[in-house]
């Protein structure tokens, strides 16, 4: 009876009790090209040929985050596939955007549903799978399918391991379980030292964790743009853009009015409204029409006219693109108390960025940025405002901006080398 883990016993009939629930919501979440029974670890579609390494990744940030990782993998081990598995559907149609646009269909790499971590789905997900080497990303920290991997002999790294504040306070309510989970764990690679700390005081071993870095920071930093974004600049030449991504509910109520306000003194100025979940495009359309903006919708094919006050950019994958066409990149999630997004995307195509206050999710890649100069963050509508306003007055000062965020960028690189020897030596240690 000693050796029950009772922990993750009741965790699992939790789970059970709230199945109903968990049904509905992944029944809502389903992508066409994707069976359903994925989410029991059934029907995986056509797996990559063994050996066969596994990446998960929980949503769209994380992929685009992992796209430098899964690129070294697939150079560092030629003879391996790598399967990469994501938990929600617009992770599952950015890991489709990623090997289908921008990695050319690489024969090695395919992508599957993460199964929901009931006891059996977990088991029978990583007996079909047979992974080789697992790799979570960040907190993706899945009690039973960390124990399934333990129980077939699949060593488990964690990298790139985050756990915020908030998190960790949350965690801290199941430690009992957590502290079971993170024994799975054979190497958890943080990326600060005060994230390495947090995971220790739930239970990860201190001879297990390593201070590498993030590998967010080996973002790709473009020469010129991409084409698409040239094209957007030229049309828009002489006119002052501002890009608001990644935006979210009760968000875009308030850049709208800080749009609104900016036109006092730029009659011509063009927001640029990127919303975060493909879901919420036609609420924010709405919400442009009932305020009675000139909105154009990028999905629709529909042009940017002098007229135009609003472009929604309202598609997937274009972010980046969109981000280029701009003379400064807001990044939303940040105005509301939801953590912040990745800033450092708008900073590596050389763009000033500004952010809302509430960014403490990425506290690590937020203060080189602003050390360098390269980041603000403001408190509210107003500050907003003048922040824009000083840069639309001030063409040099964006400049100085994005090639101070490009230089902070490069001096932070190093997590993915890290990484990637830390990974080599874990498939050693277990051969």
């Amino acid at each position: 009876m000693g050796r029950i883990n009772w922990p993750r016993l009741g965790y699992s009939a939790a789970l059970y009790a709230l199945s109903p629930l968990i049904g509905w919501r992944i029944w809502r979440e389903q992508v066409p090209t994707y069976s359903r029974w994925q989410r029991l670890g059934r029907r995986l579609g056509k797996l990559p040929t063994p050996p066969r390494i596994w990446l998960h990744c929980a949503s769209v940030g994380e992929v685009r985050a992992a796209r430098p990782l899964i690129e070294g993998l697939l150079v560092r081990y030629p003879r391996h596939s790598l399967l990469l598995t994501t938990m929600t559907a617009t992770g599952a149609q950015q890991a489709q955007a990623l090997i289908e646009q921008q990695l050319d269909h690489h024969p090695r790499l395919a992508h599957c549903f993460l199964p929901l971590d009931f006891p059996s789905a977990a088991k029978r997900f990583v007996h079909r799978v047979a992974p080789e080497l697992a790799i979570m990303f960040e907190t993706e920290l899945w009690p039973n399918l960390l124990d399934a991997c333990q129980q077939h002999g699949t060593p488990v790294a964690v990298v790139n391991g985050r756990l915020s504040p908030r998190a960790f306070k949350r965690y801290q309510k199941i430690a009992p379980l957590m502290a079971r989970t993170l024994a799975n764990v054979d190497w958890l690679a943080a990326k600060s030292a005060d994230d390495a700390r947090r995971f220790e005081a739930l239970g990860a071993a201190p001879d297990k964790t390593a201070v590498v870095g993030s590998l967010k920071f080996e973002v790709g930093l473009p020469s010129g743009g991409s084409v698409e974004s040239e094209r957007l600049l030229l049309e828009w030449e002489g006119r002052p853009v501002w890009v608001a991504g990644s935006t979210r509910d009760g968000e875009e109520a308030l850049l709208l009015e800080a749009h609104r306000q900016l036109l006092h003194q730029f009659p011509d100025a063009l927001l640029v409204l990127v919303p975060r979940h493909p879901q919420r495009f036609d609420e924010v359309a709405a919400l442009c029409e009932a305020k009675k903006w000139e909105t154009s919708r990028r999905s629709q094919g529909e042009p940017v006219t002098p007229a135009t006050q609003v472009y929604l950019g309202d598609t997937l994958g274009e972010l980046a693109v969109l981000y280029g066409a701009g003379q400064v990149a807001f990044v939303g999630g940040s105005l509301v108390p939801l953590g912040g997004h990745n800033v450092l995307e708008p900073a590596a195509l050389g763009k000033p960025v500004l952010s809302g206050p509430f960014i403490e999710n990425f506290a690590d890649v937020v203060e080189p940025l602003e050390a360098a100069g390269a980041l603000t963050l403001v408190a509210d509508v107003g500050a907003l405002v003048d922040a824009l306003q000083c840069r639309f007055v001030d063409p040099k000062r964006c400049l100085q901006e994005g090639l101070a965020g490009q230089s902070a960028i490069k001096a932070q690189q190093g997590a993915l080398a890290r990484t990637l020897e830390g990974l080599e030596a874990l498939s050693r240690a277990e051969r």
